[in-house]
This record gives structure tokens, sequence and C-alpha cells, in this order.
């Protein structure tokens, strides 16, 4: 029977472990870029603008959906600041508008007349600044509605009026949709005639000073990288599978010398 001593040393597990936990970290680093969230509480097609602006400007961009937040735009730690300018520069994110339901909850409390009309007021001005902000081209809109005072009996002889405050792409001529707007605005309030709608446009050009793109992005093993760099990160990602492949190898091949070992052991 053949000792122990005879076999040699056992090869040593351990003197692997370390190469192989810093191969794997170093992919997961590689793989996992520190990304930071952008915006939260975002509907599905406002989400989708963004990320689509932001990847076609070379800034990387994704969307997630969370159970508490809604959906998530998040972009790289150091691409932060030139997303949230790039998006801003764009008009996003566009402004939430509240609804009449959420404005009249029917909590039951007794509201005097003047509060009434003021939060009946603020409902309308908020669902045609919706509606309105809908129109393609248009990044904002505002409409400020005046309701003459009504107390009992007793009304003002001041008739309703409204204004709309439109910021839309200066590439894009809305002012031939002047007698549109003011006619869904002045058939949106009781009392309010087409004559007492007033519209102001506000070109911007938002997308002036957005930097060309330079290189497209292309997303490899899920990291976005501009084109020029992606055979770069093939090329390491390569190594790094084949340094992966060849330790497993080894471990493998000591592993099996060591079982082939053990019945020579036991004769």
């Amino acid at each position: 029977m053949r000792n122990r001593a005879d076999r040699g040393t056992p090869p040593n597990r351990s003197a692997w472990a370390k190469p192989l936990r810093g191969l794997a970290l170093a992919g997961l680093l590689l793989l996992a870029a520190c990304k930071v969230d952008l915006y939260s509480g975002l509907e599905e097609r406002e989400a989708n603008e963004m990320v689509a602006i932001l990847l076609h400007q070379g800034i990387p961009a994704e969307r997630t959906a969370t159970k508490d937040r809604g959906l998530v735009v998040s972009v790289e730690e150091d691409r932060f600041a030139d997303a949230v300018d790039l998006l801003r520069r764009n008009g996003y994110p566009r402004e939430h508008y509240d609804s009449i339901p959420t404005i009249f909850k029917g909590d039951g409390l007794v509201s005097s007349p003047v509060e009434e009309q003021a939060r009946l007021i603020y409902a309308l001005s908020q669902e045609l600044s919706r509606t309105i902000s809908q129109i393609d081209g248009v990044y904002s809109a505002r409409v400020h509605v005046v309701l003459p005072d009504a107390e009992g009996l007793k009304a003002s002889a001041t008739p309703s009026s409204a204004s709309v405050v439109i910021r839309h792409h200066a590439d894009i001529d809305l002012t031939k949709l002047t007698p549109e707007i003011k006619m869904l605005v002045a058939n949106g309030i009781k009392g309010l005639l087409y004559e007492n709608v007033s519209v102001v446009f506000l070109p911007t050009a938002v997308g002036a000073t957005t930097p060309p793109i330079q290189d497209p992005l292309t997303n490899i093993a899920g990291v976005w990288v501009h084109q020029s760099s992606a055979p770069w990160l093939e090329g390491l990602l390569t190594v790094l599978g084949l340094a992966l492949a060849a330790a497993a190898a080894a471990v493998g091949w000591m592993l099996w010398r060591r079982r082939g070992a053990a019945p020579q052991a036991a004769e």
C-alpha cells in the first residue's frame, strides 16, 4: 500500500480561489456601471421619450419599473449633469397636471362658495392645460382662467376671460392653431366667449445647443459604449472569458487528478 507521502501534496484549492474571485470581481465591475436615478414616477410614454433623447445624444440611459415609484430613468453617474441639462433643454420632464377627481376628492368637508370657485377654476385650468400640452410640438402649456365673482344672487358684471401661454418647439409653427385653441378653451369653460381668450406662443429652440452625435451607442454585454470603443471592450471581454475558462479548466483538472489518486491510495 502506498502511503500518503508517496502521492505528493494534494493541490491547494485555496491558491486558485483568490485569482478566481479577483477575475469574477473584475467582470462584475466591468459589466455593472455605476448608475443613479435621474427621474422617477414617470409614465411609459414620457420615460421612453426621455431615454430615446439621451441615447440619441450619446448618453447611456435605461428605464426600469418599480412598485413604489413607477418608471425610473437612470443614467451613469458621471453623465448625470449632462443628462439633466439635455432633458431640461428638451422640455423634460413634462409638467404634470392635476385632474378634476384629484382636486374634488369628495372628502365631505363643507367649503365656502369662494373656495369651491377657486377649486373649480384651478381644475378647469389644469384640464385645459393638459389637453393643450398633448399637441405635437408643445413642451408646456398654462391656461389662466378668470371667472366672474358670484355669491348668491349677486354677480359681478366682469365677463369670464382666459389667457393661454404655450411653450413650443421653435421649428413648429403653432400660430395657425390659434382659432382651434381659443375655441377649445371657450367651449371648455361655461360663459367664456371666444373673443375673451388670448393665446401667447413662446417658441423655444431647446435643441439648438445640443451637442451633435460623435459616435452612436452600442450595447456590449449590458454596457452602453460608443461604437469606436466597442472593439476594445469586446477584446477585453474575450480575454476575461478565456482567463475564466482557463482557470476553471485548471481547477477541474486538479480535482480530477485528486479523485484519480484516491483509489490508488486505498490499494
